[in-house]
């Protein structure tokens, strides 16, 4: 995969709506920032956010500077976007925490709620940081979660019911983890490389995380703005060909300057 320039990249994310006009209807957007708003937790994405967000202009405020999504409350319906530059930036402070972590040869977890679309974004950068020298958590077996197994896939950590790999918000999963490596006396991860709820229990029990956020998942996005998390990347993260994410990928590993397989 050629290492597309920043312009090319920015192109790339709108045309295949990583980015620009997205998937995901506004209303839809504006009912999850009003939910977390209003405490359910199931929003919060493993995070703890007090009562420090329960005004939903509050949280689109944040959402607008840090995702770019419309800033006009009153623009209800129709399309809403994120900011592919937004992304890029994004994406860029992720390669200097990446960058960091293979010069110290730290230890990374990785995550996903997202396997249909992100898994090989994980896989990838997870392989990267092998070959730099940086040790990829081996996860615990037996662990359970959400009526489901957490197990490693290609390096990522998963949630499997019943032969498929799931679709999950739920900090649960992380929770199992960390819990895991802490019975069987074993030091945490220097750095969580994760999205939804994994990421934000990681970053909720002071562990150094990178996330992806899609704009209706506002948490991550909050967190990182009161710095529990070190990074959010914006982006659609179930777009319909996940191949469509190799340019991005390839781009955050020549901005950590780590070397594609």
């Amino acid at each position: 995969m050629p290492i597309p320039s920043r312009a090319a990249l920015v192109d790339h994310l709108v045309r295949t709506r990583i980015a620009g006009d997205v998937a995901t209807p506004r209303d839809n957007n504006l009912s999850h920032y009003r939910k977390l708003a209003n405490g359910d937790r199931h929003y919060w994405l493993g995070l703890e956010l007090g009562d420090r967000w329960t005004d939903e202009q509050d949280v689109l405020a944040v959402m607008a500077e840090r995702c770019g999504v419309v800033d006009d409350p009153g623009f209800r319906f129709g399309q809403d976007t994120i900011d592919p530059e937004l992304t890029v930036d994004a994406l860029e402070r992720a390669g200097a925490v990446l960058r960091k972590a293979a010069a110290d040869g730290q230890r990374v977890l990785f995550a996903t709620g997202h396997p249909g679309g992100l898994l090989d974004v994980h896989r990838s950068v997870a392989g990267a940081l092998r070959r730099a020298g940086c040790e990829i958590v081996v996860i615990p077996s037996g662990l359970t979660a959400d009526e489901g197994y957490v197990f490693q896939f290609a390096d990522v950590a998963v949630l499997e019911r019943g032969a498929t790999l799931w679709h999950t918000h739920s900090p649960e999963p992380m929770a199992a983890i960390l819990d895991g490596l802490e019975r069987e006396g074993r030091p945490r991860p220097d750095l969580v490389f994760a999205d939804h709820g994994w990421a934000g229990c990681a970053g909720r029990r002071g562990i150094e995380t990178i996330g992806f956020a899609d704009c209706n998942d506002p948490a991550l996005f909050l967190g990182e703005a009161e710095g529990t998390l070190s990074v959010v990347v914006p982006l659609d993260d179930h777009v319909v060909d996940p191949r469509f994410y190799d340019p991005m990928t390839a781009y955050l590993l020549d901005a950590a300057g780590l070397e594609a397989a």
